[in-house]
Formats: C-alpha cells, sequence, structure tokens
C-alpha cells in the first residue's frame, strides 16, 4: 500500500499515501511505537526496540523506530 517517514514529532515528511491516510496512521503509529519501547524498557533496561510488525487480516504494518525517524511501511496481505 506505501511507506511514510515520520519525524520525532509525529509528523509525516515523506509519504507515497494521500496526506489524510498519512497523519492518521503516523499518529496512531507513533502511540503504538511509543508504548512498545516503553514495554520493552520495562521488561530489560539495557535493550531497546528495533522492530515492530503487526498483522491484521487485511494489513500488515512494518515499523522501524530510529533516534529521529520512524519508517513504517503498510502491505496487504495475501489472501
Amino acid at each position: 500500500m506505501g511507506v511514510i517517514i515520520v519525524n520525532h514529532e509525529g509528523i509525516p515528511i515523506k509519504s507515497s499515501l494521500d496526506n489524510a491516510t498519512s497523519v492518521l496512521y503516523s499518529g496512531l503509529i507513533g502511540q503504538l511505537t511509543e508504548k512498545a519501547k516503553n514495554v520493552v524498557r520495562e521488561m530489560d533496561s539495557t535493550n531497546e526496540l528495533t522492530f515492530l510488525r503487526v498483522r491484521s487480516r487485511r494489513h500488515e504494518i512494518l515499523i522501524a523506530p530510529d533516534r529521529e525517524f520512524i519508517l513504517i511501511v503498510i502491505q496487504n496481505t495475501a489472501d
């Protein structure tokens, strides 16, 4: 479906999707990523979240957080 690059403030700076969809995914994925980072840190304070994969019936979302950016890849799942 598409790729979104989000800055550390949660604002999409590059996207292959329309603006409304990019803003929606950026906000929700940003929140999910922060929560996942906190869970990883609580389990092991020396560890760090490097990749997150979320799969549903229709889509698969691949999330690669970095210090300044988050790379989000959204793809349709194969039937």
